[in-house]
């Protein structure tokens, strides 16, 4: 999550569903409102073994968006308390894990219900982060954008320059 924003890190998560779990809930993040998500992050974590994982801005720059997501990736499945027998990954990339069983699946925040709850949670859990940076960068709007490039957003590094958030390497900013 935050592939395509201006600022801050980018993160991912893996989940691995527990067998009461009610996955018709669980659809692609994007297609749901704040509120929905807030509450199935809520439900998931719940029913679930999940964990985050997140690549730094530093990161981001020295080793290009792709990469970084890969490893926010991967630094969540390292993180699950037990090693799942199949990893499946939205997109047609993945991360390189020694003794884990990786598949891809195009669309699969559409397709797969473990992927479905794995972008509610980094969606909420970055969002929260985005809320909290944006309490001293309130010019930017960044709890309302994300950090996206949005004509607000683009309009106050215009007026107000970069910060230690964005990522200079990215357009326009660079």
């Amino acid at each position: 999550v935050g592939r395509g924003s201006l600022i801050g890190p980018v993160y991912a998560a893996a989940v691995i569903l527990k067998k009461n779990i009610d996955k018709k809930q669980l659809i692609d993040s994007k297609k749901i409102n704040k509120r929905q998500r807030e509450f199935l992050a809520k439900y998931i974590k719940q029913n679930s073994i999940w964990a985050i994982g997140s690549a730094s801005i530093k990161e981001i720059e020295k080793i290009n968006i792709l990469n970084a997501s890969l490893l926010a990736m991967k630094r969540a499945i390292k993180k699950l308390k037990i090693k799942p027998n199949l990893i499946l990954i939205d997109g047609n990339k993945s991360p390189v894990i020694e003794n884990y069983s990786i598949k891809t699946v195009i669309k699969g925040d559409q397709k797969i219900k473990e992927i479905s709850a794995a972008s509610i949670i980094a969606k909420v859990s970055r969002d929260k982060l985005m809320k909290k940076i944006s309490i001293k960068f309130k010019k930017y709007n960044w709890d309302i954008n994300a950090g996206y490039g949005t004509t607000d957003h683009i309009q106050a590094i215009k007026k107000n320059g970069v910060t230690k958030y964005h990522r200079k390497t990215f357009k326009p900013i660079h």
